[in-house]
């Protein structure tokens, strides 16, 4: 690990303030990514500033018909939240299944959708509830942040503070897991939105994807058979010791007839 600085920041203004005369500076708040990637000499931030406690990051509430979530909330407390689990039942299960027991007390939801590891859960949530990433600068929706391999809308000292997930009719999550880390091999995260389906899927390519001729078929009939035929093509898909492309695209359409069993039967 190379050497850096600390700051421990009081306040969001703070943060944003030396981040804007700081560029080498990077925002630290669970580091589940940020520390190991700096162990592994692949990032040198000039400084780290910890964020982890700012209270302006913090809190879940309904609102307007919508899940509001703090950015700094630990993916422990999204899933043992009784606010989550009976506005989005779908989205505590998620967070209940991410990594292990140390990630799930230490990572925070908007470090991970800033960081947007291909193989991370939560884009799969917010992609697929149509949620609103809510920065100190903006508000983005979900269809326009996520941008590819680690890559998003945000811009240079920009943060995310909160996340809106609209409440769905109803949603389910499904995911294979790789076995040592937690992570998604693959993802598929289905919500009856009211206004239509949406069917995200993380962990089989470069970024999270919205299935698009699934949302199709299922808007149609909400029912396994709707998409029992379907199969996504498996180039670009990811490949690894752990899975083939095809592997993954096989994964896709067997996760997404599970979801939706998940939906039918409720």
């Amino acid at each position: 690990m190379y050497s850096f600085n600390y700051v421990k920041a009081k306040s969001l203004q703070e943060v944003s303030d030396f981040l804007k005369s700081n560029p080498d500076a990077r925002p630290l708040a669970g580091g589940m990514t940020l520390i190991p990637t700096m162990k592994a000499r692949l990032a040198q931030p000039s400084h780290l500033v910890d964020i982890g406690g700012l209270k302006e990051l913090q809190g879940i509430e309904t609102k307007d018909g919508a899940l509001v979530i703090g950015a700094g909330t630990r993916h422990g407390d999204v899933a043992r939240s009784a606010r989550v689990r009976e506005a989005i039942p779908a989205l505590a299960a998620l967070a209940e299944r991410i990594g292990d027991p140390q990630v799930r007390n230490l990572g925070t939801m908007g470090g991970s959708v800033a960081n947007n590891d291909p193989a991370a859960d939560y884009p799969a949530a917010v992609l697929g509830l149509g949620a609103t990433v809510i920065t100190n600068r903006r508000q983005i929706a979900a269809d326009d942040f996520f941008q590819g391999l680690f890559t998003t809308a945000l811009e240079s000292g920009e943060i995310i503070v909160r996340l809106s997930f609209p409440v769905p009719k109803r949603a389910a999550y499904e995911k294979f897991a790789h076995p040592a880390s937690g992570y998604a091999m693959t993802g598929v995260f289905v919500a009856d939105t009211g206004k239509g389906i949406r069917v995200a899927v993380t962990g089989a390519g470069p970024g999270v994807f919205r299935w698009n001729e699934a949302e199709a078929a299922l808007g149609k009939k909400l029912a396994v058979e709707s998409v029992a035929n379907l199969s996504v093509a498996a180039d670009g898909m990811n490949e690894d010791l752990h899975g083939s492309r095809e592997y993954r695209a096989n994964l896709v359409s067997v996760l997404t007839k599970r979801a939706v069993a998940q939906l039918a039967g409720r």
